[in-house]
């Protein structure tokens, strides 16, 4: 397996709003899309203090959580706290339940799981739009 010829999971969506993270995640995740992941959220909050995030997940296939190294799930989680205010998932599985278990009990993210058939109402919680390409 050539991982250079690999198309990678997490794919940004261009969205109407600067201080929308938006993405889609196709089929497997692994550590090194994990980690792809964190680095364009740490962007994603030097650019905008609070944002909100929206994750479609695609043909989902699992994540290789056991190969990302603890320090970058410890600061990815204390980073979402400190800068996220909603996250809308859309599709399956629901992984908001075991989301909420991971973060703190008085958590100040808004997180919400949305069927891929109601997508559209993700984007208009979260008060935003997807740009299509042309």
């Amino acid at each position: 397996m050539n991982y250079l010829e690999e198309v990678p999971a997490v794919r940004r969506v261009d969205t109407d709003r600067d201080d929308l993270f938006a993405i889609d995640v196709v089929g497997h995740v692994t550590a090194a899309d994990a980690e792809n992941l964190f680095g364009l959220l740490e962007a994603a909050y030097a650019l905008h203090p609070r944002i909100d995030v929206l994750v479609r997940l695609v043909d989902h296939d699992g994540v290789d959580w056991a190969d990302v190294s603890d320090e970058t799930l410890e600061q990815g989680t204390a980073h979402a706290v400190e800068h996220v205010g909603r996250c809308a998932a859309v599709g399956e599985p629901n992984w908001v339940p075991d989301a909420r278990g991971l973060l703190p009990a008085s958590l100040p993210i808004e997180l919400r799981h949305f069927k891929s058939e109601d997508e559209a109402a993700a984007w208009e919680w979260l008060d935003a739009r997807p740009i299509v390409p042309r």
